[in-house]
Protein backbone atom coordinates (compact mmCIF):
# COMPACT_ATOMS: atom_id res chain seq x y z
CA UNK A 1 0.00 0.00 0.00
CA UNK A 2 1.42 3.28 -1.23
CA UNK A 3 0.05 6.05 0.54
CA UNK A 4 1.23 9.91 0.29
CA UNK A 5 -0.60 12.28 2.47
CA UNK A 6 -1.58 15.72 1.45
CA UNK A 7 -2.91 18.55 3.55
CA UNK A 8 -2.35 22.24 5.13
CA UNK A 9 0.33 22.98 7.96
CA UNK A 10 -2.21 22.05 10.84
CA UNK A 11 -4.17 20.58 9.32
CA UNK A 12 -3.59 16.55 10.81
CA UNK A 13 -1.85 14.51 7.76
CA UNK A 14 1.27 14.11 10.29
CA UNK A 15 -0.96 12.74 13.04
CA UNK A 16 -2.85 10.52 10.70
CA UNK A 17 0.49 9.21 8.78
CA UNK A 18 1.57 8.17 12.45
CA UNK A 19 -1.64 6.40 12.74
CA UNK A 20 -1.79 4.60 9.64
CA UNK A 21 1.92 3.56 9.44
CA UNK A 22 1.02 1.82 13.42
CA UNK A 23 -1.95 0.68 12.00
CA UNK A 24 -0.52 -1.03 8.94
CA UNK A 25 3.35 -2.05 10.10
CA UNK A 26 4.28 0.62 7.33
CA UNK A 27 6.96 3.10 7.24
CA UNK A 28 6.18 6.87 7.88
CA UNK A 29 8.26 9.12 5.37
CA UNK A 30 9.30 12.20 5.44
CA UNK A 31 12.37 14.46 3.10
CA UNK A 32 13.49 15.50 6.48
CA UNK A 33 13.97 12.05 8.25
CA UNK A 34 15.34 11.15 4.62
CA UNK A 35 18.34 13.98 4.30
CA UNK A 36 19.28 13.15 8.32
CA UNK A 37 19.80 9.35 7.39
CA UNK A 38 21.92 10.36 4.67
CA UNK A 39 23.44 13.25 6.39
CA UNK A 40 24.53 11.22 9.26
CA UNK A 41 25.78 8.17 7.25
CA UNK A 42 27.72 10.09 5.31
CA UNK A 43 26.23 8.69 1.82
CA UNK A 44 26.83 9.94 -1.58
CA UNK A 45 23.23 11.46 -1.99
CA UNK A 46 23.88 12.49 1.68
CA UNK A 47 27.16 14.31 0.41
CA UNK A 48 25.01 15.95 -2.62
CA UNK A 49 22.30 17.30 -0.57
CA UNK A 50 25.10 18.90 2.14
CA UNK A 51 26.49 20.95 -0.66
CA UNK A 52 23.53 22.53 -1.74
CA UNK A 53 21.99 22.88 1.97
CA UNK A 54 25.60 24.12 3.09
CA UNK A 55 25.28 26.84 0.39
CA UNK A 56 21.61 27.97 1.54
CA UNK A 57 20.48 26.86 -1.64
CA UNK A 58 17.16 24.18 -2.03
CA UNK A 59 17.94 20.77 -2.66
CA UNK A 60 17.02 20.29 -6.17
CA UNK A 61 13.93 17.95 -6.99
CA UNK A 62 15.78 15.92 -9.24
CA UNK A 63 18.06 15.00 -6.04
CA UNK A 64 15.22 15.13 -3.85
CA UNK A 65 13.32 12.44 -5.71
CA UNK A 66 16.83 10.36 -6.00
CA UNK A 67 16.75 9.86 -1.99
CA UNK A 68 13.11 8.98 -2.29
CA UNK A 69 13.42 5.92 -4.43
CA UNK A 70 16.67 4.99 -2.42
CA UNK A 71 14.62 5.21 0.87
CA UNK A 72 11.50 3.11 -1.10
CA UNK A 73 13.83 0.71 -2.31
CA UNK A 74 14.92 -0.68 1.27
CA UNK A 75 13.34 -3.52 2.65
CA UNK A 76 11.36 -1.95 4.87
CA UNK A 77 8.92 -0.65 2.15
CA UNK A 78 8.16 -3.77 0.81
CA UNK A 79 4.76 -4.16 2.05
CA UNK A 80 4.08 -0.35 1.36
CA UNK A 81 4.89 3.46 2.98
CA UNK A 82 3.48 6.37 4.13
CA UNK A 83 5.16 9.83 2.31
CA UNK A 84 4.39 12.69 4.32
CA UNK A 85 5.78 16.01 3.14
CA UNK A 86 6.26 14.78 -0.30
CA UNK A 87 6.13 14.93 -3.35
CA UNK A 88 5.35 18.83 -3.08
CA UNK A 89 5.11 19.71 -6.61
CA UNK A 90 4.24 18.10 -10.22
CA UNK A 91 7.45 17.89 -11.17
CA UNK A 92 8.79 15.23 -8.07
CA UNK A 93 4.84 13.61 -8.39
CA UNK A 94 5.69 13.17 -12.03
CA UNK A 95 9.49 11.41 -11.00
CA UNK A 96 7.95 9.13 -8.26
CA UNK A 97 5.38 7.88 -10.93
CA UNK A 98 8.20 7.14 -13.09
CA UNK A 99 10.15 5.57 -10.29
CA UNK A 100 7.59 3.39 -9.56
CA UNK A 101 6.68 2.38 -13.06
CA UNK A 102 9.76 0.47 -13.64
CA UNK A 103 8.97 -2.29 -11.24
CA UNK A 104 4.92 -1.84 -11.85
CA UNK A 105 3.98 0.25 -9.22
CA UNK A 106 1.73 3.30 -8.78
CA UNK A 107 0.34 5.66 -5.68
CA UNK A 108 -1.92 3.25 -4.13
CA UNK A 109 -3.84 6.55 -2.63
CA UNK A 110 -3.41 10.40 -1.93
CA UNK A 111 -5.22 11.45 1.03
CA UNK A 112 -5.75 14.68 1.54
CA UNK A 113 -6.71 16.50 4.66
CA UNK A 114 -9.25 19.26 4.47
CA UNK A 115 -9.45 21.99 7.42
CA UNK A 116 -11.00 25.42 6.58
CA UNK A 117 -8.07 27.81 6.33
CA UNK A 118 -9.66 29.44 9.57
CA UNK A 119 -9.94 26.74 11.78
CA UNK A 120 -6.15 26.38 11.30
CA UNK A 121 -5.54 29.81 12.48
CA UNK A 122 -7.09 29.24 15.60
CA UNK A 123 -5.94 25.57 15.65
CA UNK A 124 -2.44 26.83 15.52
CA UNK A 125 -2.60 29.95 16.88
CA UNK A 126 -3.45 28.20 20.45
CA UNK A 127 -0.52 25.49 20.32
CA UNK A 128 1.41 26.12 23.30
CA UNK A 129 5.03 24.65 24.03
CA UNK A 130 7.36 24.15 27.49
CA UNK A 131 10.26 26.59 26.86
CA UNK A 132 12.06 24.06 29.17
CA UNK A 133 11.69 20.71 28.04
CA UNK A 134 8.86 20.97 24.61
CA UNK A 135 6.05 19.44 26.23
CA UNK A 136 3.15 20.72 23.57
CA UNK A 137 -0.14 22.00 24.77
CA UNK A 138 -3.66 23.69 23.50
CA UNK A 139 -5.01 26.50 25.09
CA UNK A 140 -8.04 25.08 24.38
CA UNK A 141 -7.97 21.25 23.57
CA UNK A 142 -4.94 20.28 25.78
CA UNK A 143 -4.87 23.59 28.56
CA UNK A 144 -1.86 23.31 31.22
CA UNK A 145 -3.12 22.70 34.70
CA UNK A 146 -2.26 26.32 35.72
CA UNK A 147 -2.23 29.24 32.47
CA UNK A 148 1.10 29.41 31.37
CA UNK A 149 3.35 26.77 33.20
CA UNK A 150 4.45 23.03 31.99
CA UNK A 151 2.53 20.20 34.08
CA UNK A 152 5.76 18.22 33.91
CA UNK A 153 8.70 20.80 34.80
CA UNK A 154 7.44 24.33 35.89
CA UNK A 155 8.88 25.78 32.89
CA UNK A 156 7.24 28.65 30.94
CA UNK A 157 4.95 27.77 28.16
CA UNK A 158 5.55 29.83 24.76
CA UNK A 159 4.16 30.36 21.66
CA UNK A 160 6.44 29.55 18.11
CA UNK A 161 6.72 31.88 15.99
CA UNK A 162 5.47 29.88 13.15
CA UNK A 163 2.34 29.30 15.36
CA UNK A 164 1.56 33.22 14.56
CA UNK A 165 -1.82 33.75 12.81
CA UNK A 166 0.06 36.02 10.33
CA UNK A 167 2.55 33.77 9.65
CA UNK A 168 0.55 30.67 9.53
CA UNK A 169 -2.34 32.78 7.00
CA UNK A 170 1.23 33.66 4.76
CA UNK A 171 2.24 29.63 5.35
CA UNK A 172 -1.61 28.55 4.25
CA UNK A 173 -1.19 30.90 1.27
CA UNK A 174 1.49 29.53 0.03
CA UNK A 175 0.53 26.32 0.55
CA UNK A 176 -2.61 26.40 -1.05
CA UNK A 177 -0.71 27.63 -4.26
CA UNK A 178 1.76 24.58 -4.07
CA UNK A 179 -1.23 22.37 -3.09
CA UNK A 180 -4.04 22.77 -5.48
CA UNK A 181 -1.82 21.27 -8.30
CA UNK A 182 -0.74 18.04 -6.31
CA UNK A 183 -4.70 17.97 -5.63
CA UNK A 184 -5.57 17.82 -9.63
CA UNK A 185 -2.81 15.36 -10.58
CA UNK A 186 -4.10 12.90 -7.97
CA UNK A 187 -7.42 13.58 -8.89
CA UNK A 188 -7.06 13.10 -12.44
CA UNK A 189 -5.80 9.84 -11.81
CA UNK A 190 -8.69 8.51 -9.48
CA UNK A 191 -6.16 7.71 -6.16
CA UNK A 192 -7.08 10.71 -4.38
CA UNK A 193 -9.36 10.76 -1.12
CA UNK A 194 -10.46 13.54 0.62
CA UNK A 195 -11.04 13.78 4.30
CA UNK A 196 -12.72 16.40 6.56
CA UNK A 197 -9.74 17.13 9.24
CA UNK A 198 -12.33 18.84 11.73
CA UNK A 199 -13.47 16.15 12.80
CA UNK A 200 -11.65 14.00 15.95
CA UNK A 201 -8.41 12.12 14.96
CA UNK A 202 -10.15 8.76 15.85
CA UNK A 203 -13.14 9.07 13.43
CA UNK A 204 -10.86 10.52 10.63
CA UNK A 205 -8.72 7.47 11.00
CA UNK A 206 -11.67 5.31 10.94
CA UNK A 207 -13.03 6.82 7.92
CA UNK A 208 -9.52 6.52 5.99
CA UNK A 209 -8.98 2.90 6.98
CA UNK A 210 -12.57 1.97 5.59
CA UNK A 211 -11.60 3.79 2.08
CA UNK A 212 -8.29 2.20 2.18
CA UNK A 213 -9.13 -1.40 2.76
CA UNK A 214 -12.94 -0.87 0.59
Amino acid sequence: MKIIMLGAPGAGKGTQATRLAAAYGIPQISTGDIFRENLSQGTELGKKAKTYMDAGELVPDELVCDLVADRISQADCAKGYILDGFPRTIAQAESLDAVLAKTGEKVDFAVDIEVPDEAIVARMAGRRVCAKCGKPYHVVSLPPKQDGVCDDCGGELMQRKDDAAEVVTKRLEVYHEQSQPLIDFYAAKGCLMTVDGTQSADDAQAYIQARLEA
